[in-house]
């Protein structure tokens, strides 16, 4: 290579003016920056929607695709041998009916306790089946601790086959009867389900069992033995209940005949004699002559009554007149003469013999009239004055009888006393001779709440295990284990890998997207081939540079990363051939003076370049040379300083920036790491934009977030970001999101000139209305 002279200074500027930045750009790209972060900030992955959450998901099961496949097959390998090793089980059935209420031979015969509820009532049922005395008894019945075969391992278990074979063998004294039994009764406990039929009083008994007829035998002593324990408890309750009633019954019958006999002598001592159970002789007297007196003053009154009437009255039409048949026939005669002496009056005269005659017939009847009046008047005075005299004959009897039976009451107190007890005596002693009665007769009934409602079933199938419905189980719990893996290995990953990830760890938009390749030189012949999918994602990051801004790109531009071996070098290069390509006159410095690479690149000397002219040794024309790709410039670092952030520091590096834009389009400065070293902020502050590269699958996220902060403590005016070894099937895309081919459609990612952002980014640079929110909140 040859030194850079004069001759470049006479070089045309092909499309310069559209590169060219205006006064204050520096800020622009300041106030454009804090817009995209704040945007970035904003869009977290707690805000995506459902379906950028389900893509997220889907990358992760990509990516660790082959570790969730590993785990659910060795999940289903174990499982699987593990269900060929069990052995078979067989599983019979019976059905009980459980009524609350006993039906009732004799009412008031059962003795045992219900429970307050139907469901209280049910829950005990069931908790008896599964008792130990229960199972005990089942095992008894059925004659368990005699089948030698019954005690077998009924699972392959990996230890007890190590320990038998490792642990030397024993001679133990055979098992007595009693552990043999309770041994059984483990067994037959571990082995039963019950399983209650919702909604109804059935209940279903499940025993499973190597053997089906024991399973079945088994099955039915349950329920036998079941229905045999309660009847047990019935007839244990009858019995007591008979034995206590028994001693209750003679107690009482010794009380009553004690009682009697006290009462029999005490009415013997004061002559108390009763006509009935209730009441005395002299009671008796008293209430017939009581109701003879009632009878006898009713007819006083009505007889007084009608003397009342008729004592001071002349009136003949008196009911008690009228209705005489004597009265009533001389009546008749009266009004007949009467009638006959009218009808002749008007004929004769008054002293006319007839007309006296039938006078003096008028005046007999009447005559005979008033003697019938006053023969009534006397039988009804004489029937007022009998009924009183019989009256106060009463009421003397009345009150003597009264008076008796003052006196036998006042003897009768302590009679009535002991009679009292003599009657509850009696009540006490049959309602429990009754009550004795009823549980006798009950207690040999045999009175039952459970019933058999279908009979233990001979299995013909093993019910358990099930292959198929233990791989399916197995398949999905390793299934489940390999995705909760997966899932924790991503958290625990601290690498970026995705572009999501990358914007959403930096808050930077994300300008362009760079594949990964294998080796060096596949890089270099990749850059050489315009149609290579390398070419074409730095063709696609040079437009989003031109559209960083809402004025085009800066004409100095730094590109740098958080560590070493992330590409920002290659990078540097690529968009720096680009605008060189496009008849752009471009400058490329290296300015990494810890581990220089572009002079290996471009095969440069390195003799003399950037750290030469900043220390003094040379003017920026030496150590600029010419490269082999026509408009393409290029500055080496130059020897090592011993101190490159003092070298860096220096208004030698704003001096030479300044000039090479006096001479050049575009300055695209290749920086240093930023972490560990203060050279990467120092240039940041020098060039209008800087460009930050994360490296897939190398960027680490505390690495990235520190570098950044770093960069935003000294206001370095970052633009975007560069996501580059990136690797789709790494990240867990597959091939239909980010392909590049005929296979899977033109372009890399993001059509070329489309979109200068992924994720919406693009609207914070060129939305009028938010550049404008970016300016009013950007300080003054």
């Amino acid at each position: 290579m040859t030194s850079f002279g004069d001759t470049n200074q006479a070089s045309s500027s092909v499309s310069s003016g559209e590169l060219a930045p205006a006064a204050g750009i520096t800020a622009e790209i300041a106030d454009q920056y804090k817009l995209a972060l704040r945007y970035a900030d904003d869009t977290t992955v707690d805000d995506m929607d459902l379906g950028a959450k389900l893509r997220e998901h889907l990358r992760i099961f990509n990516k660790r695709k082959w570790l969730i496949l590993a785990i659910a097959a060795a999940v289903l390998m174990i499982g699987t041998v593990r269900t060929l090793m069990t052995i078979p089980l067989y599983t019979s059935t019976i059905r009980l009916q459980i009524d609350r209420n006993v039906a009732k031979i004799v009412d008031g015969g059962s003795l045992t306790p219900v429970e307050g509820t139907d469901m209280e009532f049910l829950r005990t049922q069931y908790e008896l089946l599964q008792s130990r005395s229960l199972a005990e008894r089942v095992a008894t019945a059925a004659k368990l601790a005699d089948d030698p075969s019954f005690f077998r391992r009924r699972q392959f278990s990996i230890i007890a086959a190590i320990k038998s074979l490792v642990a030397p063998r024993r001679e133990n004294a055979p098992p007595s009867t009693r552990n043999l039994i309770d041994a059984a009764t483990g067994i037959v406990q571990q082995n039963l389900a019950v399983k209650p039929v919702a909604g109804s009083r059935l209940v279903d008994l499940s025993y499973s069992d190597p053997n089906p007829a024991r399973s079945q035998r088994i099955a039915s002593a349950y329920a036998d033995a079941f229905i045999a324990s309660n009847l047990d408890k019935r007839f244990e309750a009858n019995a007591y209940a008979k034995t206590f009633l028994e001693d209750q019954i003679k107690q009482l019958k010794l009380r009553l005949e004690k009682s009697e006999k006290a009462m029999i002598d005490f009415a013997e001592k004061k002559k108390i004699v009763t006509v009935n159970q209730n009441s005395s002789i002299a009671e008796a007297d008293l209430d017939t002559a009581n109701a003879a007196l009632s009878t006898v003053t009713s007819e006083r009154i009505r007889n007084e009554q009608l003397w009342r009437q008729v004592e001071n009255s002349d009136a003949i039409s008196l009911p008690q007149f009228l209705s005489n048949q004597v009265i009533d026939g001389l009546r008749a005669k009266r009004n007949e003469l009467v009638a006959n002496y009218q009808e002749k009056l008007e004929t004769f005269k008054p002293g006319y013999p007839v007309m006296i005659q039938i006078s003096n017939k008028i005046a007999e009847i009447d005559k005979q009239l008033a003697a019938e009046v006053k023969t009534i008047r006397a039988s009804l005075h004489g029937a007022y004055e009998s009924s009183l005299s019989q009256e106060n004959e009463l009421k003397s009897r009345v009150e003597k009888l009264r008076n008796e039976v003052l006196d036998v009451q006042k003897r009768s107190i302590e009679y009535n006393i002991l009679k009292r007890e003599v009657d509850t005596n009696r009540d006490l002693y049959n309602g429990l001779l009754q009550r004795f009665k009823e549980v006798d007769v009950a207690g040999g009934a045999g009175s039952n709440n459970i019933f058999i409602v279908d009979k233990a079933n001979l299995p013909g199938a093993p019910s358990s295990p099930r292959l198929l419905s233990s791989m399916l189980i197995f398949l999905l719990l390793g299934s489940g284990s390999g995705l909760g893996f997966a899932y924790l290995l991503e958290k625990l990953d601290d690498v970026i890998d995705s572009i999501e990830e990358a914007e959403r760890i930096a808050g930077l938009a994300t300008l362009g997207i760079i594949p990964f390749v294998k080796s060096q030189s596949a890089v270099e012949l990749e850059l050489d081939d315009a149609r290579s999918a390398l070419s074409e994602a730095y063709r696609s990051l040079c437009t989003s540079l031109q559209f960083a801004t809402t004025r085009g790109m800066p004409k100095s531009l730094l590109v740098t990363s958080a560590a070493a071996s992330e590409g920002k070098s290659i990078t540097s290069l690529a968009i720096t051939q680009h605008f060189a390509r496009l008849g752009l006159k471009v400058l490329l410095i290296d300015a990494d003076m810890r581990n220089p690479s572009l002079h290996k690149l471009l095969r440069a000397d390195n003799a003399i370049g950037l750290s030469s002219y900043l220390i003094g040794t040379c003017t920026p024309p030496e150590a600029i040379q010419k490269t082999e790709i026509p408009n393409l410039a290029f500055l080496p670092s130059g020897p090592l300083p011993p101190n490159a952030a003092d070298v860096l520091s220096t208004s030698r590096l704003t001096s030479m920036l300044s000039i090479s834009l006096e001479v050049f389009d575009l300055v695209i400065i290749d920086g240093p790491p930023v972490l560990g070293i203060a050279d990467a902020p120092l240039l940041s502050n020098a060039a209008e934009a800087t460009v930050f590269v994360i490296g897939a699958g190398i960027a680490r996220i505390g690495s990235v977030r520190g570098a950044l902060k770093r960069l935003n403590i000294a206001k370095s005016p970052l633009i975007g970001s560069v996501v580059t070894r990136f690797d789709a099937k790494r990240a867990g895309y597959g091939y239909g999101r980010y392909g590049y081919g005929y296979a899977y459609g033109y372009g890399y990612g993001l059509t070329y000139g489309e979109q200068a952002f992924s994720r919406a980014k693009k609207a914070p640079r060129l939305d009028p209305q938010l550049e404008t929110a970016a300016n009013s909140e950007a300080p003054s």
